[in-house]
């Protein structure tokens, strides 16, 4: 059985997939898209055939400050994937504990929430997730580079992601 939690309406969080079948069952809960932040394993293979398009970030999960470009292409790849009413991404790495939660922060954030705010929503829906202070000041880093760089860009949803 798939590890996963809706945060809002089209945004998920869990833990790693594992097996196609698991990949297949996310699938049919009408997720669309996937940001795999596990070093570990890469889960474009268990996809195939499913429909789920996946953006594999290979993110190590060591405690040290990330660098913001380990954020742009998660953060653009579901952005654009919002743009389309009926996608629902889901955001995960092995345990669901720091990776994902850090890249689904970053969303967002970006998304206008509030950092406390964001980091209420994943909690309240995946208690086991934790935001040492090195990933969510390396997410804090990002969201400014990003208002600075494209804070209007065109890929950025008026919706909100809910």
């Amino acid at each position: 059985m798939a590890d996963y939690q809706f945060v809002t309406d089209r945004l998920a969080i869990g833990g790693a997939i594992w097996t196609s079948e698991n990949m297949w069952e996310i699938s049919r809960a009408g997720i669309t898209h996937i940001v795999d932040m596990q070093a570990e394993f890469d889960d474009r293979a268990i996809a195939v055939g499913t429909g789920i398009e996946v953006i594999w970030v290979q993110c190590p999960d060591d405690f040290l400050p990330k660098p913001s470009e380990i954020f742009w292409d998660g953060v653009l790849f579901a952005l654009e994937a919002l743009h389309v009413p009926e996608a629902r991404v889901l955001f995960h790495c092995m345990a669901g504990i720091h990776r994902g939660p850090m890249m689904l922060l970053a969303v967002l954030r970006v998304l206008g929430h509030g950092r406390e705010d964001a980091i209420r929503m994943i909690a309240a829906v995946r208690p086991q997730a934790e935001f040492p202070e090195v990933y969510v000041e390396s997410v804090e880093g990002f969201v400014q580079e990003y208002h600075a760089g494209i804070g209007s860009h065109p890929t950025t949803p008026a919706s909100g992601g809910s």
